[in-house]
This record gives C-alpha cells, sequence and structure tokens, in this order.
C-alpha cells in the first residue's frame, strides 16, 4: 500500500461522495472505486458501506481514517522538516574558540545573527586550545574555529579575517615600567620573565626588538590564565590590545609598546568544501562581515 491509496481513502471518508472525491483528486470515479476497492482486499475489511444513495464509514473504516490521517501529517511534517533541514534552517553547528573571540565580542555577534536568521538551529561554542583548532576541523569535530592568526592552515580551510588588534604589554602593577609614561620600548624588556600565550606573535617580536633572549618562559594556556600569571608577578606578557577594555585584573597594568603596532587578527576558520547547509549558512553569514578594528587605547 503506497501513501497515494491514503490519500485517495482519506478523500472519499471526508466527501462520502465517490464522484466529488473523484474530482478534488483528478482520476475518473470508476478508478477510485477499483483503488478503495484495492486497499479493503489489502485490510481484508469493508471501509464503506455504500448504497445507491449514500456512502458511510464502517467502524473499521473510522478507525482506519484515524490512524490513515496520522500517518499523513507525520509525513508531511518529515518532508517539511527534511526540506528545511536542507535549506539550513535546522542542523547544528559545533563552535571552537579562543579568548580572544569572546573578547573582542566577535564571537558573541556572529552567533546572534545566525540565531536571528535561523532560529531553529542548534549552536554550541565551547573554547578550545588554538594548536588543537585545525585539526579539530579538518577531523569534523568543530564545523567553524575562532582563532587568533596566523594560524598555518590546511589546503582544505579557509579564513575570514573579523577582528584586527595590536598587542600590548601586561605587567604586574608594581612593576617598574607599570607607573612610568610613553610606550614602552622592546629593550627596556630584556631580563624579563615572559608569560606567552597561545599567540606567540607579539611576544616573539618584541625580542627581535630587543635583541635579546628571555630570562624564562611560561606557557599557561588561556589569555585569562596568562594575566592570571602575570597578576602574581610571575612575569610579563604581550597580549592582545583588546584585552585592556575588558579584562581589569587585581595587579595587572597595561601598557602600549613603542615602535611600528603589532598587528594580529581574529579569524572564522572553516572547511572549503561544505557539506551541512547549516554550517553553510552560517559561514556565508561570516562572509560577509567586515573586519571591526581594535582602536589604539591609552593603557596604564
Amino acid at each position: 500500500m503506497e501513501l497515494r491509496h491514503l490519500r485517495y481513502f482519506l478523500t472519499v471518508a471526508e466527501q462520502l461522495h465517490f464522484a466529488r472525491a473523484a474530482e478534488i483528486l483528478g482520476i475518473a470515479p470508476p478508478t477510485l472505486s477499483v483503488q478503495i476497492q484495492e486497499i479493503e482486499r489489502k485490510l481484508q475489511v469493508q471501509l464503506f458501506v455504500r448504497t445507491k444513495r449514500s456512502v458511510a464509514l464502517t467502524s473499521a473504516g473510522a478507525a482506519f481514517a484515524e490512524q490513515a490521517r496520522a500517518v499523513l501529517a507525520q509525513f508531511d511534517q518529515a518532508l517539511d522538516v527534511g526540506r528545511r533541514a536542507g535549506r539550513g534552517e535546522l542542523g547544528k553547528v559545533e563552535i571552537g574558540y579562543v579568548g580572544s573571540a569572546v573578547f573582542g565580542g566577535i564571537l558573541q555577534q556572529q552567533i546572534s545573527t545566525f540565531r536571528r536568521q535561523w532560529p531553529q538551529a542548534e549552536v554550541q561554542a565551547r573554547e578550545w586550545p588554538m594548536d588543537r583548532l585545525s585539526a579539530a576541523l579538518e577531523e569534523g569535530k568543530v564545523d567553524i574555529a575562532f582563532v587568533r592568526m596566523p594560524l598555518a592552515l590546511a589546503p582544505s580551510l579557509q579564513s575570514h579575517v573579523l577582528l584586527r588588534d595590536r598587542f600590548c604589554l601586561a605587567l604586574p602593577a608594581d612593576h617598574p615600567l607599570a607607573s612610568g609614561s610613553g610606550a614602552v620600548r622592546a629593550r627596556a624588556l630584556a631580563g624579563e620573565a615572559f608569560i606567552l600565550p597561545e599567540q606567540e606573535l607579539g611576544t616573539r617580536e618584541i625580542w627581535r626588538r630587543g635583541g635579546f633572549t628571555p630570562r624564562s618562559e611560561s606557557r599557561p594556556g588561556s589569555l585569562l590564565a596568562v594575566l592570571a600569571e602575570v597578576s602574581v608577578g610571575a612575569g610579563v606578557a604581550v597580549v592582545p590590545g583588546v584585552l585592556t577594555g575588558v579584562v581589569d585584573l587585581p595587579n595587572v597594568a597595561y601598557r602600549p609598546l613603542a615602535g611600528a603596532p603589532i598587528v594580529s587578527e581574529v579569524a572564522a576558520v572553516f572547511r572549503r568544501f561544505e557539506r551541512s547547509p547549516a554550517v553553510r549558512n552560517m559561514v556565508a553569514a561570516i562572509r560577509k562581515s567586515a573586519p571591526l578594528a581594535v582602536p589604539a587605547q591609552a593603557v596604564g
């Protein structure tokens, strides 16, 4: 028995008139009668009582009609879900991010934009170590990653810059350089212990400019962990400037760095050949976003 048989049966059950039902279905009345008889043969039960003047459902016909309506409603719902999932209105997007994406507001902005357009799609986001995100994307554990560039990407991945930032110096509030005026020169940091964030670009550029090797290095992980070590006097750190406006930890002072700005970017990274419609929708929205620029701030 096919779905069309259920539709034929229900149309007759609703009209209780074979000619009218046949007209609605766009088939000839004799053809409709044959189809109903075929259903009755398959079920081995009489569904209608027919006379020359009337058509009525039997008790078996009424019970069958209730279930047939439920089957067709479920089928129509399945079609609707399939079409919506195919358009990316449903589905799930797994996001991996580093702290910079949160501190700069990029993660919140992109998720909010996506949810306004596709409110029934599911978005899950969690923080990852930056050095694991590229592999997580390739392995399908993450669909979109928000990272601080530069980051080596496999040929199967591509990126879109969302935030342009510059590095600054974080140091204990009682450090001699914390209360000075003007920007801190790289040479002044020779002999310091350095706390390294996951993105070491800014730190290594300071070492290069100053022409020195750090006294010691620590790699605690996330930006908050880096600032925590700075706050307890374990060393200094070269961190994204966006932190100066959003993270105010006790015993941490921020100072600008002298010389040309050391620029870094926060970008969304995703697969080149994405199959999930929901993920493709979010990637398309991300691509429409122009990069935001973090203004230079007077930090101290």
